[in-house]
Formats: structure tokens, sequence, C-alpha cells
């Protein structure tokens, strides 16, 4: 009986969350879809891999016993994948980004970086807010620049910076005359949101634990900077962001304030756990300088 490696990512995904719907979330797939491929695995492996008992679920006999195989199938593809790229690009380190590279940090860092590596090139990809690991999952980025939380198994992370968070909403809205402003008075707001496959960063950005569990307005989603401060111009509604993007991301009509009673934001650099390349050591290491 062959299994398609797709199948057996979402097998890994849901024994490690133990839930559908996060793992659903992780794997960028909606929730029935990820059920309906895992049945029609079970199906034809002839035995069930999850015991359903209502909304837990756990692991059968014949899917723990099948889990390490499948760790190790995935495991051994990802490191054979990431260095078959590498053979087109010779020398490159692909650094996947979520936002802009303009904080200090990770300036100094890609400078550090190729005085560690000077004959490394540094490819640097913007990817949108539908892949919060910003390329990690896929292999198609070796490293990246990411916000906390990141929802994946397998990926290691180190904080460079914490920045309080602000609001962004158009210049002629009612709270812009603040200088400051509470996030109570934000709470009838409509937001403009992440995918929903960015699962718990897009319940960052929207401040769902400072919510006392009122769900948020949704006025719109978007996938990218640009995407999200055209919406705000147009008057969709607001949207939480870090105090360094309120610098980079200037935009006519749209003013940022800072937002009080809320956890500040962290900006990360990720690797995958299994990379053990010394050049991905030496890329992080040099980030762990720039930041400290």
């Amino acid at each position: 009986m062959d299994a398609h490696l797709r199948e057996l990512r979402y097998f890994a995904a849901i024994a490690d969350e133990l839930n559908f719907t996060r793992a659903a979330a992780r794997l960028f797939v909606s929730q029935p879809a990820l059920s309906k491929q895992i049945r029609a695995l079970e199906r034809r492996l002839g035995f069930e891999l999850f015991e359903r008992r209502g909304r837990e679920i756990a692991l059968t006999p014949q899917g723990a016993a099948l889990l390490p195989a499948v760790r190790d199938v995935l495991g051994t593809w990802d490191r054979a994948y990431a260095e078959t790229r590498a053979l087109d690009r010779p020398r490159t380190l692909v650094v996947g980004m979520q936002t802009a590279v303009g904080r200090d940090p990770q300036r100094h860092a890609l400078r550090r970086f190729r005085e560690l590596a000077p004959d490394w090139t540094v490819s640097l990809r913007l990817v949108g807010w539908d892949d919060p690991t910003a390329g990690l999952a896929d292999a198609s980025s070796d490293v990246a620049f990411v916000w906390l939380p990141v929802p994946a198994a397998g990926i290691r992370t180190h904080t460079l910076v914490g920045e309080r968070r602000h609001v962004a909403l158009p210049d002629d809205h009612p709270l812009a005359a603040r200088a400051e402003i509470d996030f109570a008075d934000l709470l009838d707001e409509p937001f403009i949101a992440l995918p929903a496959t960015a699962g718990p960063l897009r319940d960052f950005w929207l401040a769902l634990d400072a919510r006392g569990g009122r769900p948020p307005r949704i006025g719109a989603e978007a996938t990218a900077p640009d995407e999200v401060f055209e919406a705000v111009s147009s008057g969709l509604g607001v949207v939480l962001l870090a105090e360094g993007n309120t610098r980079l991301y200037q935009r006519p009509g749209v003013v940022c304030r800072p937002v009080r009673g809320l956890a500040p934001a962290e900006l990360a650099v990720a690797w995958r756990a299994d990379d053990t390349r010394e050049i991905t050591r030496l890329f992080v290491a040099a980030l762990r300088g720039a930041a400290g």
C-alpha cells in the first residue's frame, strides 16, 4: 500500500496536535479537507490511525506504532530536498521574511554574516502571512525572520527584539487624535486580520487574549503589508502592528498610535530543528550576537 508524502505530513501533524483544527491551521488546509484525507488514508491502510472521542482524539496502537517510521521518512525527505535544492544555487542561504528587513539587529547580523561567510550569497524572500513559518515548513527558506508564535513543530526560534504593539487607523478616525489608545477602546472596531492559515499568529495580532472572551469584528483579511494598509486607508478596519513597522510602513492617510494593555510583539530568527548545517549555525550565531 502506497501513501503520499502529503498524507504522511497530515498524519504526523495531527499526532503532534491531537486536534484536527489546530493541525489544519498548521498545515494551511481546511479542517474538513484534513479529516477527509485522513479517513481516505485509513481506508487504504485497513486500520484506523486515531481514536475519535467526540472532540478529543488519541493515537490507536497501530497509529502509535507507525508514527516513528513516518517521522523518519519525513525527516529524510526534507533533508534530501533541502540539499538537492541547494545544488541549483550552491552556497546560497535563503532567508524568509514576513516583514521587511529594517531593524538594527537584522541589518547588523546580515553584515556580520557576510563577513563570516564571504563566499556565501544571501537571498532574501518575502513570504505572505498565509505561511507563518516564512518558508520553513516546506523548506523553501533555510532560515527566517518571523513573528512569534510560530504554529509549527520542528522549528526552533531565538527572539531578537520585543516591540510594543501599535494600532494603524485612518487619519480621520475619532481615535486618531489621541497620543495613546487603550485597547479597551478598540474592542468594537473592525480589524484587518491575517488569513486563518496563520493560526495562533492571527490570534496574536487580533489580541484575542486581551478581549475577555469577546470575539473580534473582522473587517477584512490580508496576506501582505500592502494589502493591510490599503484596507486600513480604505476604512475597512484597523490593525495592530509592531512599533518598528510603524516606521517601515508609513502610508498616506494612515496614522499609528501606541496601544496600552497589550503584551509586546516578539521578532525572532527561526530555523528547522533538524538543520544541523554549519552555515545555519553561523547565521543564527550572527543574529544572536547582533541582538545581544
